[in-house]
């Protein structure tokens, strides 16, 4: 069994109009969420043996701040240049080119590639996969082969906005 997890970036800002589009810091909801959603992952259980982000300022923080919050160590966290704007084609690429000696992935980036990598995965899951979501499935097969949809579980799905169970 496979456990990937799916986060999106935090909320950016979009304030500083000069800053190219990679080099866009959180807003301060996103600094707030982040950590957020950094705790619920922890509290949801969810212990990645391998987080990959986009190089993108907005989500190699918010990888940064999850991996704080789960007590991830920073040094083990990998920028994936691919993670960029990527489609769900170009996710599919990452997660299947992951050594199967992990077995916890978690994959940090945008939209609208990580919704259509969601519902790919858990199909009619969501329409959009809000800053900061969560989504976390069991995949039942021992590599990270994914070009065929696998047989998924979902775990989690979570955002800030959720109202609480």
């Amino acid at each position: 069994m496979k456990i990937l997890t799916i986060v999106r970036h935090a909320k950016s800002s979009w304030k500083d109009s000069s800053l190219p589009d990679d080099k866009r810091p959180l807003n301060r909801r996103g600094e707030r969420d982040a950590p957020e959603m950094g705790r619920r992952i922890q509290e949801h259980g969810i212990r990645p043996s391998l987080i990959v982000s986009s190089p993108a300022n907005r989500a190699w923080t918010t990888a940064k701040v999850v991996a704080e919050a789960i007590n991830y160590p920073r040094e083990f966290l990998q920028k994936e240049d691919r993670l960029y704007l990527a489609s769900l084609d170009d996710i599919l690429d990452v997660v299947v080119a992951q050594d199967n000696g992990f077995n916890n992935l978690m994959v940090v980036g945008h939209n609208p590639g990580l919704t259509d990598f969601t519902n790919f995965l858990v199909p009619g899951l969501t329409n959009n996969l809000p800053t900061a979501g969560v989504v976390s499935v069991q995949i039942d097969q021992d590599n990270w082969s994914l070009y065929e949809r696998p047989a998924t579980e979902l775990l989690v799905h979570d955002w800030p906005k959720k109202s609480a169970p």
